[in-house]
């Protein structure tokens, strides 16, 4: 127990603080009986308390003079150390997102991720690579990246609807994040009727937010969030019109989103429309301050390229050099329309083209009704040209419905509740604007619901006389569509069937490739998947998906076509066009042609992307003969001519062709006029216009904005990197044997099943209620079936939940054994390094430094940007060294006798200075300066970027909005009048150097870059077992202790160590490799060897050894490297004779075995290592 008066400033405190000891700063009286306390706590942090007599029993004072006890439990010490370690994983595996996830990422993602968007914090950037680029996974690899540095609980995702459930799955099934989806259901049944207030993980639909003004406000009105990620990003757009900015819904929601959120990541493969003022609108979103106003040409310069990043598929690469997307190839194949098809095809057409001109009627009184009709009647249209089929079902359901509503119309006129003989509008409302969106934005289903709606409903019939007439022409062409379905008369089937025989179909053995077929509409799929299942003989050949497939069918179906050889075709509408992913096939056949050109792109897109391998074709049907058949054949034919000149990236534009009329009107157009030679002239000159050279090599040029480069340099570059953090992950090794031994300590069962798997048959109740406390994400069960560490084994059937950082069940019981026992790593302890043959004990210290800005934290505090945890060793004398990345994991707890014998050692008088204060200076004086300037050099440029576009860019707003407030304020004397008040002008001038000073502000906060006071985490006492032996202490398990060292033993083993070394640099570089010594970083191996051919690290471990030595030892992190990257890492063994070093012998993937947690060293015996080794290769 403490007297109150015992506290006093450097006085080290049990009690004070909750969790361990705390040392006093201050100390203030309140007359005799209480005294406020200011200290410091384990963890660095302040706190203050206010103490009275009856608290006195609970405080303890550490021995004065003596910092560090070393009485801790050695083997707790080093389960807490590493369990600290975990918890700041990124620190030491800077991949840890991609050892944690089941993906293996390309270059040009890890680019992404880990060089341009996780330094930049807070985030606020655009990601425009090019389509089929990955972009869903380097959005994932992000955001796991930062959930597992604590650096996000509440994530927003926004896609456009036809997408979302494509972002749970890729989620869930490659980063193990649980993301719900927004529904109405979800509103209604939220406790709070807010669900962004206590849902953290979300994804929601573009429209469904950007159209509803009571969601929008819920979402403002829940905590920020601290990321949003909005997919398809470019439908936020905004224009200038009239000098005033347009601001769409969905711009609007942007705005919205992205000043309630820290992070904010746009995501889109088409940035730039063609108009520089749009774009720099839609960069607005990210940065308002830099791109304020209406762009001038010649009066603003932007350079974004420090906030977005735009790859093109010619510039991404495997990390073999290799192409990342194969060649594609088109073909464009017309077919002759039978004479009965040629005839209704005739009538049909005829039929739209005239309901289309009576609907012309309502364009000044109800242009609602106008485009209503337009649109049925071209889903007509566009049904006739899919299939007999589809034509024939269309026509008969829309004859059902106009019949049934004409016997409503006469119900109602007998009844007398109507004078009139007018029929009012049914079905659903759409206005211009709504086509686009219904085309880009609704999942299939629901379009072709809505399109079945519209062609069953809206009609150009006034009243009951003119519906009776169109009943009448339905009737008839209804009979003509049905005998030509019924005679089996099909053109287009019959140039299917010849596809189907191509050559191209089957490999060289004579088995059938997988094909992809599209199609428009659901009668039309069906049709044919009856069709080639009887023409193959073979029903569980084909398989179909449409929009009324379910989820879990369609995972199903799209698995059995990655996996089954049996099934060889797979019919689909666009409901397979987004978000599933098919490159299991090369090879498709567009049936039907959409008649919007993004839509031709997205389904290429499902065949060619990453993981292709083969060259792609696509063969495209168009009826001969026919209006809209002889638009789109001009449109592909010339497409062709310019791929021979341009290449396959032809296909990247489809969707910008069309920037005057869309090819939708020019189909309109031709559909409605096409028999006019004027019309079809001007289309043709359209087409010419669309595809002309020029102007795709303009948009080519336009799609490569702000071109990111990645050349084999930087590719070798990332692929090094990846290959050293490979070498020294934590996952799976490392998490493996520490959760095994932390877990059964805090209580828990774990059992192996299969091979490196697991079954955990209780959870403590501990580890339960802790995941109460903390937890945001997927509930901590009471038992897993099956649990792996390594990601290769998650997928096996049935599948195993990955214990990996970011998994609750790891994270709970990180979280219970520091708080437990976190203490103990200021305690100390002593731990026994039993390689080192030496007779001096040396200190290590756990020391944490972090780098902070001027910006303030809403709890306080600043905002900490960069962070480091190190280990340093420090000898008798003061000397310092790095002792590598987790030193305590080869060193063991002493023994109890031992301990006995290293009493005076431990309470020698050199351990009791200051040694933590002396640590800290080295730290300051060495390690902090270069994690300031390594700081400073990433971000300082950033900043002064940013701070010079955006002075450039408000200054000159400023300017020009005093120049135009003046030159109005003339007009107004002068007594003319003005359509903008000058006072207007003048206060836009205000508004904008205001926000001119608040951004520099705030941007002089961010370039206040200093580091906060390096922390002492947890320290231990090393002693080497040559001090053991010269002390005459046995080795646990041994038969007796051994003698002392001598000197010329220890010069011996530095000499032949140094010897081999030698042998191994000069054996590598026989080899043409190109050496280099890494044994002072302590990474668990000596020498980094780089292969200049192929790019290839060989991570060496060098074992110096007497020519008669009997075994070689091997640390647990040497062992831990081994087993990570077993086919890299070499163990060379050197045997010396008389100072002569023989050649080295390699061994290579050997059985190292799986330490466990206790185990610090392994021995080898010599003999076994020789008959697996070899010379160097």
């Amino acid at each position: 127990m403490a007297k109150l008066e015992d506290l006093q400033a450097g006085t080290r405190v049990n009690g004070l603080a909750p969790g361990g000891i705390a040392e006093v700063k201050a100390v203030e009286w309140f007359g005799e009986q209480c005294v406020q306390v200011m200290y410091v706590n384990e963890s660095g942090q302040a706190g203050q308390a206010l103490l009275y007599r009856d608290d006195e029993p609970r405080l303890k004072i550490e021995e004065r003079g003596r910092q560090w006890s070393f009485d801790a439990d050695g083997d707790l010490l080093r389960l807490a150390s590493e369990a600290y370690r975990i918890h700041l994983a990124w620190l030491f595996d800077p991949y840890l997102a991609i050892s944690t996830s089941t993906i293996d990422p390309l270059p040009h993602q890890i680019s992404a991720v880990y060089e341009e968007m996780l330094p930049r914090q807070p985030l606020r950037f655009l990601l425009a690579d090019d389509p089929g680029a990955g972009k869903t996974i380097m959005a994932g690899l992000f955001i796991k990246e930062l959930l597992v540095r604590g650096d996000m609980q509440r994530c927003l995702i926004i896609s456009p609807g036809s997408l979302t459930e494509q972002w749970q799955d890729e989620l869930k099934e490659k980063f193990d994040l649980d993301f719900e989806i927004l529904t109405r259901d979800m509103i209604q049944a939220s406790r709070t009727s807010n669900p962004f207030e206590h849902k953290n993980c979300l994804i929601a639909r573009l429209d469904q937010l950007a159209r509803n003004e009571d969601i929008q406000e819920r979402l403002r009105a829940a905590p920020e969030w601290d990321l949003v990620v909005c997919d398809e990003a470019h439908r936020m757009s905004a224009h200038f019109f009239g000098g005033e900015i347009k601001e769409t819904k969905r711009y609007k929601l942007g705005k919205n989103v992205g000043s309630h959120c820290r992070n904010f990541l746009l995501m889109t493969a088409t940035p730039h429309n063609g108009k520089e003022e749009d774009f720099q609108l839609f960069l607005a979103l990210l940065d308002g301050d830099r791109f304020a106003g209406r762009f001038r040409d010649g009066v603003h310069t932007a350079d974004p390229g420090d906030m977005m990043r735009r790859l093109v598929k010619e510039d991404l690469k495997r990390f073999d050099g290799r192409p990342l997307f194969p060649e594609r190839k088109s073909y464009t194949v017309q077919y002759a329309l039978s004479d009965p098809e040629a005839y209704l095809y005739t009538e049909v057409t005829d039929y739209v083209r005239e309901e289309m001109n009576r609907a012309e009627r309502f364009v000044e009184t109800d242009d609602k009704r106008r485009v209503n009709v337009g649109f049925a009647l071209m889903t007509l249209q566009r049904r006739l040209a899919s299939s007999p089929e589809s034509i024939f079902r269309s026509l008969e359901r829309r004859r059902e419905r106009l019949e049934s509503r004409l016997r409503e119309e006469r119900i109602r006129l007998r009844s007398g509740k109507t004078q009139t003989h007018d029929l009012e509008m049914e079905g659903p409302v759409l206005t211009e604007d709504d086509w686009d969106e219904i085309d880009e934005e609704l999942p299939d289903e629901e379009r072709e619901d809505l399109e079945q709606q519209l062609v069953d409903h809206a009609t150009a019939a006034r009243t009951v006389e003119e519906l009776e007439i169109e009943i009448g022409t339905l009737q008839n062409l209804e009979k003509r569509a049905k005998a030509v379905r019924d005679s089996g008369s099909d053109a287009k089937w019959n140039q299917l069937t010849q596809i189907l025989d191509d050559p191209l179909m089957v490999d060289e053995d004579g088995n059938r490739r997988k094909l992809l077929i599209f199609t428009e509409f659901k009668d039309t799929l069906l049709y044919l998947a009856k069709r080639i299942r009887v023409r193959l003989g073979k029903p569980e050949a084909v398989e179909v998906i449409h929009g009324g497939v379910t989820r879990e069918d369609r995972r199903r179906v799209v698995h059995r076509f990655m996996n089954d050889p049996d099934l060889v075709v797979l019919v689909a509408n666009d409901a397979a066009g987004e978000g599933v992913n098919l490159q299991r096939a090369h090879l498709m056949v567009n049936y039907d042609l959409p008649w919007n050109p993004n839509r031709l792109e997205q389904r290429f897109g499902r065949i060619h992307r990453i993981g292709q391998k083969e060259v792609c074709h696509l063969w495209n049907l168009v009826a001969k003969d026919t209006r809209e058949g002889d638009v789109y054949v001009r449109l592909l034919q010339k497409l062709e001519q310019e791929r021979e000149a341009l290449g396959g990236k032809v296909f990247d534009v489809l969707g910008d062709l069309f920037e005057q009329a869309s090819l939708r009107n020019l189909l309109v157009e031709a559909i409605r006029y096409g028999n006019r030679p004027d019309v079809k002239a001007r289309l043709d000159q359209a087409v010419d216009n669309a595809t002309e050279r020029k102007h795709i090599e303009g948009l080519l040029q336009r799609r490569a904005l702000v071109r990111s480069h990645m050349d084999m340099g930087h590719v070798d570059e990332i692929r090094a990197d990846m290959e050293r953090a490979a070498a020294r992950r934590l996952q799976p090794h490392f998490i493996q044997a520490f959760f095994r031994e932390a877990f059964a300590h805090l209580g828990g069962k774990l059992h192996r099943r299969e091979a490196e798997r697991y079954e955990v048959t209780h959870v403590p109740q501990s580890i339960r209620d802790r995941d109460r406390l903390i937890g945001t994400g997927a509930p901590v069960l009471r038992k897993y079936e099956r649990v792996c560490f390594d990601k290769r084994f998650v997928d096996q059937q049935p599948t195993a939940m990955l214990v990996a950082p970011g998994n609750p069940l790891l994270d709970c019981t990180i979280d219970l054994l520091l708080e437990r026992y976190r203490g103990l790593l200021k305690q100390g302890a002593v731990l026994v390094d039993d390689g080192d043959i030496e007779a001096e004990p040396r200190l290590l210290f756990y020391l944490e430094h972090s780098v902070q800005d001027g910006r303030r934290l809403p709890r306080g505090g600043y905002q900490v940007i960069s962070r480091h945890l190190q280990f340093v060793e420090v000898s008798e004398g003061g000397t310092f060294r790095d002792a590598g990345m987790a030193p305590y994991l080869d060193y063991r707890a002493v023994s109890d006798s031992e301990r006995s014998a290293l009493d005076k050692v431990v309470d020698a008088e050199w351990l009791r200075q200051d040694w933590e204060n002396r640590a800290m200076g080295f730290a300051l004086k060495t390690l902090v300066p270069k994690h300031v300037d390594e700081v400073r050099k990433r971000r300082l440029p950033l900043i002064d970027k940013v701070e010079q576009q955006v002075k450039s860019r408000l200054q000159k707003e400023i300017n020009f909005w005093d120049r135009r407030a003046q030159d109005l304020k003339a007009q107004e004397a002068a007594g003319k009048k003005t359509r903008l008040p000058s006072q207007v002008a003048l206060d836009r001038a205000n508004r904008m150097a205001d926000r001119l000073k608040m951004r520099l502000e705030s941007l002089e906060l961010e370039r206040m870059i200093s580091p906060q006071p390096p922390r002492v985490i947890g320290g231990a006492l090393i002693i080497p077992a040559g001090l053991l032996r010269k002390l005459g202490v046995a080795p646990p398990d041994s038969g007796g202790a051994e003698p002392p060292p001598s000197e010329q033993e220890t010069e011996d083993k530095r000499r032949i160590e140094l010897l081999a070394m030698e042998a191994v640099m000069k054996a590598e570089r026989a080899l043409g490799r190109e050496p280099r010594d890494v044994s002072d970083q302590n990474v668990g191996y000596d020498i980094e060897s780089k292969d200049p051919e192929t790019g290839d690290l060989h991570f060496i471990e060098v074992k110096g050894r007497a020519h008669d030595a009997a075994n070689v030892v091997l640390t647990r992190n040497e062992i831990l490297r081994a087993l990570n990257v077993p086919e890299r890492w070499v163990l060379a063994v050197v045997l010396v004779k008389d100072d002569v070093a023989a050649e080295p012998f390699y061994v290579r993937e050997f059985d190292w075995g799986q330490p466990s947690f206790a185990t610090t060293h392994v021995t080898f015996a010599m003999k076994a290592l020789k008959a697996q080794g070899e010379v160097p290769r």
